[in-house]
Protein backbone atom coordinates (compact mmCIF):
# COMPACT_ATOMS: atom_id res chain seq x y z
CA UNK A 1 0.00 0.00 0.00
CA UNK A 2 1.04 3.62 -0.14
CA UNK A 3 0.42 6.43 2.38
CA UNK A 4 0.29 9.90 0.96
CA UNK A 5 1.12 13.05 3.69
CA UNK A 6 0.78 16.69 2.62
CA UNK A 7 2.41 19.48 4.15
CA UNK A 8 3.09 23.18 3.87
CA UNK A 9 -0.49 24.68 3.89
CA UNK A 10 -1.33 27.33 5.63
CA UNK A 11 -2.63 31.04 6.47
CA UNK A 12 -1.38 33.97 4.17
CA UNK A 13 -2.95 37.00 2.16
CA UNK A 14 -3.74 37.86 -1.10
CA UNK A 15 -0.53 37.80 -3.69
CA UNK A 16 1.60 35.81 -1.31
CA UNK A 17 2.75 31.68 -2.00
CA UNK A 18 3.56 28.98 -0.88
CA UNK A 19 4.98 25.44 -1.52
CA UNK A 20 2.90 22.25 -0.73
CA UNK A 21 4.85 18.70 -0.63
CA UNK A 22 3.18 14.80 -0.57
CA UNK A 23 5.44 12.90 0.74
CA UNK A 24 4.67 8.94 -0.07
CA UNK A 25 5.17 6.21 1.58
CA UNK A 26 5.01 2.21 1.48
CA UNK A 27 5.11 0.53 -1.64
CA UNK A 28 7.36 1.63 -4.73
CA UNK A 29 5.89 3.30 -7.25
CA UNK A 30 6.91 3.63 -10.58
CA UNK A 31 6.05 5.46 -13.49
CA UNK A 32 3.08 6.50 -12.66
CA UNK A 33 0.86 10.05 -12.38
CA UNK A 34 0.69 12.16 -9.11
CA UNK A 35 -1.58 15.47 -8.97
CA UNK A 36 -3.18 18.00 -7.26
CA UNK A 37 -7.11 18.72 -6.32
CA UNK A 38 -8.65 20.74 -4.14
CA UNK A 39 -11.66 20.81 -1.78
CA UNK A 40 -13.15 24.46 -1.04
CA UNK A 41 -16.15 24.70 1.63
CA UNK A 42 -19.54 23.42 0.09
CA UNK A 43 -17.91 22.36 -3.57
CA UNK A 44 -16.93 18.95 -4.97
CA UNK A 45 -13.35 18.19 -5.14
CA UNK A 46 -11.50 19.40 -8.40
CA UNK A 47 -8.31 19.23 -10.21
CA UNK A 48 -5.38 21.09 -9.81
CA UNK A 49 -2.84 20.08 -11.50
CA UNK A 50 -1.18 16.35 -12.70
CA UNK A 51 2.34 15.26 -13.19
CA UNK A 52 3.89 12.50 -15.18
CA UNK A 53 6.46 10.22 -13.68
CA UNK A 54 9.30 12.05 -15.87
CA UNK A 55 7.87 14.78 -15.15
CA UNK A 56 7.73 16.06 -18.69
CA UNK A 57 4.40 16.47 -18.93
CA UNK A 58 2.42 18.53 -16.72
CA UNK A 59 -1.20 19.72 -16.38
CA UNK A 60 -3.13 22.76 -14.75
CA UNK A 61 -6.75 23.54 -14.43
CA UNK A 62 -7.34 27.01 -16.11
CA UNK A 63 -7.78 28.83 -12.73
CA UNK A 64 -4.67 28.30 -11.45
CA UNK A 65 -2.64 28.08 -14.98
CA UNK A 66 0.33 30.60 -14.44
CA UNK A 67 0.22 30.60 -11.14
CA UNK A 68 1.18 27.24 -9.85
CA UNK A 69 3.59 24.78 -10.54
CA UNK A 70 3.88 21.13 -9.92
CA UNK A 71 6.64 18.94 -9.90
CA UNK A 72 7.85 15.84 -8.62
CA UNK A 73 11.50 14.50 -7.28
CA UNK A 74 11.64 10.67 -7.43
CA UNK A 75 14.56 9.98 -5.58
CA UNK A 76 12.64 11.63 -2.41
CA UNK A 77 9.10 9.68 -3.30
CA UNK A 78 7.83 13.42 -3.08
CA UNK A 79 5.90 16.19 -4.95
CA UNK A 80 5.25 19.19 -4.53
CA UNK A 81 3.45 22.22 -5.45
CA UNK A 82 4.24 25.82 -5.80
CA UNK A 83 1.48 28.15 -5.61
CA UNK A 84 2.22 31.97 -6.45
CA UNK A 85 -0.33 34.70 -6.61
CA UNK A 86 -2.68 33.01 -4.20
CA UNK A 87 -5.74 34.22 -4.52
CA UNK A 88 -8.98 34.33 -1.67
CA UNK A 89 -10.70 31.85 -4.11
CA UNK A 90 -7.96 29.81 -3.76
CA UNK A 91 -8.88 28.59 -0.23
CA UNK A 92 -9.19 25.01 -0.38
CA UNK A 93 -8.07 21.67 0.93
CA UNK A 94 -5.45 20.22 -0.76
CA UNK A 95 -5.24 16.79 -1.42
CA UNK A 96 -2.06 14.87 -3.07
CA UNK A 97 -3.00 12.06 -5.11
CA UNK A 98 -1.02 9.37 -7.14
CA UNK A 99 -1.84 6.88 -9.85
CA UNK A 100 -0.70 3.01 -9.22
CA UNK A 101 1.04 2.74 -12.78
CA UNK A 102 0.43 5.50 -16.16
CA UNK A 103 -3.21 5.20 -17.52
CA UNK A 104 -3.71 4.53 -21.14
CA UNK A 105 -6.24 8.26 -21.76
CA UNK A 106 -3.85 11.17 -21.11
CA UNK A 107 -7.13 12.97 -21.96
CA UNK A 108 -8.55 11.70 -18.92
CA UNK A 109 -5.68 12.77 -16.21
CA UNK A 110 -8.30 15.66 -14.84
CA UNK A 111 -10.18 12.36 -13.78
CA UNK A 112 -10.24 11.56 -9.88
CA UNK A 113 -11.23 7.60 -11.39
CA UNK A 114 -7.32 7.57 -12.17
CA UNK A 115 -5.74 7.99 -8.95
CA UNK A 116 -5.40 5.07 -6.43
CA UNK A 117 -4.09 6.97 -3.33
CA UNK A 118 -4.65 10.02 -1.75
CA UNK A 119 -3.43 11.87 1.29
CA UNK A 120 -5.19 13.23 3.92
CA UNK A 121 -4.93 17.29 3.10
CA UNK A 122 -3.56 20.27 3.97
CA UNK A 123 -5.36 23.10 4.73
CA UNK A 124 -4.79 26.77 2.57
CA UNK A 125 -6.20 29.38 3.43
CA UNK A 126 -6.08 32.89 1.77
CA UNK A 127 -6.99 36.05 3.23
CA UNK A 128 -7.99 39.23 1.31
Amino acid sequence: QVQLVEGGGGLVQAGDSLRLSCSASGRTLSRNVMGWFRQAPGKEREFVATISWSGGSTNYANSVKGRFTISRDNAKNTEYLQMNSLKPEDTAVYYCAASRTTFSSSSTYYKEYNYDYWGQGTQVTVSS
